[in-house]
């Protein structure tokens, strides 16, 4: 839940459904877990972000390449029978 902070005990309504009326989180709160949240990541490090991209990179290549050659087979065949 948005508005509960480490340490808080958990309130006992996980079956039932939270009415849209409730407490708002103020925006300093808000920004508070935010930050919170962020330390919590582990962050990848040069070498994995740059391997992670070249993967990502080399399979949207891949992609467009089945993608187009598809398209062009497709649009040989259908000229071949529609002339």
């Amino acid at each position: 839940m948005a508005t509960e902070m480490r340490g808080e005990p958990a309130t006992e309504d996980k079956g039932k459904e939270k009415k849209s009326g409730g407490k708002r989180t103020s925006p300093a709160l808000f920004v508070r877990q935010v930050i919170a949240e962020l330390r919590k990541v582990i962050w990848p490090t040069r070498s994995e972000l740059i391997n992670y991209t070249v993967v990502s990179l080399i399979f949207v290549l891949v992609m467009i390449g089945i993608v187009s050659g598809l398209d062009w087979a497709l649009q040989k065949g259908i000229f071949a029978i529609f002339g």
